[in-house]
């Protein structure tokens, strides 16, 4: 565990591994996320030490097909000299150990042909390591002393050993401190001789040997590297049997230890648990009782009806809607786009368009058969395009798109409820992936318009902004809020960086309403700080130094000082003709609290907030129409929580950005007083154009 980890543990109050074991809950993966390794948790690190049992997260591989051969070797990394290599292998139910000695550098080339030699002895070998240390050890020396030829099974095994520790990582909890070799497999009852043995003492005793070749020291070292192939042994008969390999292991080993799988833990009972009996027979009467199985094989044979209805494969009715009617189009005289008058080089396109019709009393779905004619432009190298009906050159229409997207952004339905919805009660017959596009192409559709307004607001005199988070898969990515009165715009950033906000505010000259994250500070605008989260603050302050006379002090003479602001803004409003009067009382708070003495730490750690910040808590006294909090921003992150919950861990960045563009369409629209589904339904791009215009809420059918 890595410093920040234990600091931001530290921070929720968690000091102990007891508990830090108690943090532990398993979490549902996405299919598409199933195959994919899982971040290592150290909260199940934890409740593994603290249970004693293993705890398996996913779905571990380790895949040997051939003879196992255990390798550990050991060296002087600074000198980049390896002077002992140890190799062992089960022959039958015995076992053959090899320890090839290096008395100098010279002898090192020498080492490795005899390893090679041992392994081209040795049936389809496989190479079995723990760690990096041998990985780089057969890496050097094949670019150093060159390997077996191609093809050869000692070849093959060079290519692809088998990194124990990579198996167990993030997959295989012991309940050790740490992943090393030596505890896990003392954990499984593995001793070695020398209490002290590890690879910083064999350092030592090869050093010693060097100084006085004693054979005390050589013998220590032998029979070190030979335990340690032992251990490895032992831990890959343990692994192996958790991963359902063929492997040989201690079977006392096996009897003592117990696995548990992670996704099982703490989980909660159904109200029907499954029926489980060690009685033959039991299991066998148990499913015949149950409902379906009566229903398919039981009743189906006591009642005429239900057998006919089986065979006649009877199923919920599916509404077939007919063609409504024929649509003729005249063809198009020139290019929509260049002008360009069309030649005789024309293509006929039948079309069946599928859509919905809104009426007065409700909405009905309708296919009408259109039949057109196309042309190549030579100069737009494009066929001209369809009618105006069609949603993007596809078979659905636009009313149809459009209250696929209503139901998806400000509905917060599933694509694949709605696809269940438009052909359950309209009878089309779409799938999630047409839904999907619906959505992609809506977003392209209307990117222009978060732009335009993202404009808007810029040329204003007011902007709100907040951030939040969301996952996406194993990352956390933000999105960014600006809002007005009347418009809102939503954006994807993968960092908290504030170089984003810069970008999107640059040329900003009005007041910028946010909290008291400092990248907000490089906006070079007038600022106004919330005062909804600085009183929070103030209210966590006093709760935390409940018996802190100072504190309180500067909480209550803060409070006294707003609420006959509040007063005002209740009378008469945001107008800094009737607020700036009390710029003289602000001025009297901050001389007052500057002749407190005797102050606390807390307290005045809230007054040097207070004297920082007077600048940007206070702005709204000189602007018209400027907010002390920022409830316009997280009204909007409100609408996007709302979102997100349902999406959280199921989309892609793209997905994401897909999402926002809408969602900054949907809520500009009811910040407005404009009905989503209508703009939607219109076509229109300019939400400003779309509000002016008398007829914006279509009448009858269309």
């Amino acid at each position: 565990m890595t410093e920040k980890e234990r600091t931001g543990f530290n921070s929720k109050g968690i000091f102990t591994v007891t508990q830090l074991s108690y943090t532990f809950r398993p979490r549902h993966r996405p299919k598409e996320l199933k195959d994919k390794r899982e971040r290592y948790h150290h909260s199940l690190k934890a409740r593994a030490i603290r249970e004693g049992k293993i705890y398996i997260v996913g779905s571990p591989r380790m895949k040997i097909e051939g003879t196992p051969v255990y390798l550990d070797v050991e060296g002087l990394p600074d000198r980049d000299f390896y002077y002992l290599i140890g190799i062992r292998v089960r022959v039958g139910d015995s076992t053959v150990q090899h320890s090839l000695w290096a008395d100098s550098p010279s002898d090192e080339g020498r080492i490795w042909q005899e390893f090679l030699l041992k392994l081209a002895e040795i049936e389809k070998p496989v190479l079995i390591h723990y760690g990096s240390f041998e990985s780089t050890f057969l890496k050097r020396m094949s670019e150093r002393y060159a390997g077996p030829p191609d093809g050869l099974a000692a070849a093959k095994a060079l290519e692809a050993p088998i990194n124990l520790l990579s198996v167990i990582f993030g997959q295989i909890y012991f309940p050790t401190y740490s992943n090393r070799l030596k505890e896990i497999a003392g954990w499984l009852g593995f001793k070695w001789s020398e209490r002290e043995a590890s690879g910083l003492q064999a350092i030592i005793w090869r050093q010693e040997w060097e100084q006085t070749t004693a054979r005390l020291e050589k013998e220590k070292l032998v029979r070190y590297n030979v335990e340690d192939c032992a251990a490895l042994e032992l831990v890959t008969g343990v692994v192996g049997q958790m991963v359902q390999e063929s492997i040989a292991g201690n079977s006392e080993t096996r009897d003592r230890i117990e696995v548990v799988v992670a996704n099982d833990v703490d989980r909660k009972e159904t109200i029907w648990p499954r029926f489980s009996s060690s009685i033959e027979g039991f299991d066998i009467v148990n499913k015949a009782a149950r409902w379906d199985y009566q229903r398919h094989h039981i009743y189906i044979r006591t009642k005429a009806k239900l057998k006919r209805d089986k065979q006649e494969g009877q199923t919920l009715p599916r509404r077939n809607i007919r063609i409504s009617k024929v649509m003729v189009c005249e063809p198009l005289p020139s290019c929509p786009r260049c002008q360009r008058k069309g030649t005789q080089m024309f293509r006929k396109i039948t079309k069946c368009l599928q859509d919905l019709r809104f009426s007065r009393f409700g909405v009905h779905g309708s296919v009408v058969k259109y039949q057109f004619q196309v042309f190549w432009c030579p100069t737009c190298q494009a066929f001209t395009p369809w009618p105006k009906a069609f949603w993007e050159r596809s078979t659905f229409g636009n009313n149809l798109a459009a209250f696929a997207i209503f139901e998806i952004i400000e509905l917060c339905v599933s694509q694949r409820s709605v696809a269940h919805t438009l052909n359950r009660l309209f009878g089309f017959r779409i799938d999630e992936i047409v839904v999907r596009r619906f959505k992609t192409r809506g977003a392209e559709y209307y990117r222009e318009t978060r732009q335009n307004i993202l404009a808007k607001m810029v040329e204003g005199n007011l902007i709100h902004a907040d951030e939040t988070r969301i996952k996406l898969h194993d990352e956390t990515a933000y999105v960014w809020v600006f809002a007005t009165w009347r418009e809102v715009v939503y954006f994807y950033s993968n960092t908290r960086e504030g170089s984003f906000v810069q970008s999107a505010l640059a040329g900003f000259r009005g007041v910028l309403v946010s909290d008291f994250y400092a990248a907000y500070d490089a906006i070079p605008c007038p600022q106004q700080k919330c005062i909804l989260h600085l009183i929070r603050d103030f209210n966590d302050a006093v709760l935390d130094n409940p018996y802190d006379d100072s504190v309180k002090g500067i909480a209550t003479t803060f409070a006294e000082l707003f609420k006959n602001i509040v007063k005002t803004t209740d009378r008469w409003g945001l107008r800094s003709r009737f607020l700036r009067k009390h710029l003289a009382d602000v001025a009297r708070f901050y001389k007052r609290i500057s002749k407190m003495e005797h102050l606390s730490a807390a307290a005045l750690k809230l007054k040097a907030r207070l004297d920082k910040d007077r600048d940007k808590l206070f702005t709204f006294l000189s602007h018209d129409g400027i907010p002390w909090n920022n409830n316009n921003a997280e009204h909007a992150i409100k609408a996007f929580a709302r979102l997100r919950k349902a999406i959280e861990g199921l989309s892609t960045p793209r997905g994401i950005e897909e999402y926002l563009i809408l969602l900054s369409v949907c809520q500009t629209c009811k910040y407005s007083g404009l009905d989503f589904l209508d703009f939607l339904r219109s076509g229109e791009t300019d939400i400003g154009v779309f509000a002016a215009n008398p007829q914006r809420s279509p009448k009858g059918t269309s």
